[in-house]
């Protein structure tokens, strides 16, 4: 049994940086990570040319900035390592290979009850705390929709976290289910390891340059979004044209107000585009159907692949382990509340950080926003203001 005043649950971004904030405020917190190690979906689940969607001066982490040396958009490889220096910087020290089988506030003793199995010695432990930061973010676990026949598919089957490259896949016949940014680049990635690729795009998508989001991102502080919006649009229309005869349509709402609203990035091209122009990759409508290797699409063609990818997203596992903190967060494990409103605040001393949709610049608000908000309510309590 230990008791702390935080207790944060992900060692991810989110939970690092929350971390950090508090250690900086001298408020003993505790990180508890499933895994063997901090990020490990960066380090155990990225495939391998995945780098920063984003510039990098919208993807650090609250008093830490990446080395001026660091390229605009920074590669896995080198993010990793940024973290890990904000881990030891910041002094930052999760307790790894432990699971978190429930968590409750107890009210009868007015704090948050958290049991954790050890993965290794397969112990139980438990921790108290005033406060609880859930920071496993909407990137916990890999998500794969159902598909009618999916169970009898003769080939491969994997998620995107699965997918390293596709130096395994080449000269295969690959389906790449997904158009967002993990979806287009493996899709790309695939076709320059030689395997016949297909890409699955079932709703409209903003295909833009890492420059233009870049210089949409800096346009955002002196411009309206709507004005932003007509400016991206315009330049992406000037660098790719027409796009809907390749299959791929935008959306009526401009990129950064779709981003705000639905929490759907614009998919920064990494050189897809070239290869779909090119026919070196095929875009597919929706999957209706699965038989065997052969898969059915809407228009009505049938076609063989030995393998299958998909970039479909992640889901929130909160519900799975937390008890209570409906106020906060609604059934899907995600917060009820949008932007402007406190969304990364509920009840109880109970907080979450990474899941705001708004990517690494989010995950730096939300960590300050909740450290601020612990030290107001730790002073408050202590008769200091």
């Amino acid at each position: 049994m230990a008791e702390f005043e935080v207790i944060i649950v992900g060692g991810g971004p989110a939970g690092i940086a929350t971390s950090a904030c508090l250690n900086r405020l001298e408020v003993s917190n505790v990180v508890i990570e499933r895994e063997d190690c901090c990020a490990s979906l960066w380090k155990k689940r990225a495939y391998d040319r995945l780098k920063l969607h984003l510039a990098k001066q919208f993807c650090e982490l609250p008093h830490m900035s990446f080395p001026p040396e660091a390229p605009t958009f920074v590669p896995k490889k080198d993010f990793i390592r940024y973290l890990d220096d904000y881990v030891e910087k910041f002094d930052v020290k999760p307790h790894y290979n432990r699971s978190v089988e429930s968590a409750f506030f107890d009210k009868s003793i007015g704090k948050w009850s958290v049991v954790v199995k050890n993965l290794v010695t397969a112990v139980y432990e438990v921790y108290f705390s005033a406060f609880l930061v859930v920071a496993t973010g909407e990137n916990s676990q890999g998500y794969i929709p159902h598909m009618p026949g999916i169970e009898g598919f003769e080939g491969k089957v994997m998620h995107s976290s699965q997918y390293d490259n596709g130096k395994s896949l080449k000269g295969n016949d690959v389906l790449v289910v997904g158009s967002g940014n993990s979806g287009m680049e493996i899709a790309y990635d695939l076709s320059n390891w030689d395997a016949n690729t297909s890409i699955v795009v079932r709703s409209p998508v903003h295909l833009l340059t890492e420059n233009i989001v870049k210089i949409g991102m800096i346009l955002l502080k002196f411009l309206p979004i709507k004005f932003v919006d007509m400016i991206t649009l315009t330049l992406g229309k000037l660098k790719y044209g027409n796009v809907s005869k390749y299959g791929l349509q935008r959306p009526k709402e401009g990129p950064f107000f779709t981003k705000l609203a639905t929490g759907r990035s614009p998919t920064i091209d990494v050189g897809t585009v070239d290869k779909i122009k090119s026919g070196h990759i095929k875009v597919l409508p929706s999957v209706t159907r699965i038989n065997g290797n052969n898969v059915a699409f809407d228009d009505g063609e049938m076609r063989y692949f030995d393998a299958i990818v998909f970039a479909t997203g992640y889901r929130s596992t909160v519900k799975n382990w937390l008890k209570g903190g409906d106020d906060l967060f609604n059934e899907k494990g995600m917060p009820r509340k949008k932007l402007p409103n406190e969304y990364w605040k509920g009840q109880n001393g109970l907080y979450c950080a990474g899941f705001s949709s708004r990517g690494l610049f989010g995950i730096s608000m939300d960590a300050q926003n909740i450290a601020q908000d612990i030290i107001f309510n730790l002073s408050h309590r202590e008769g200091k203001l």
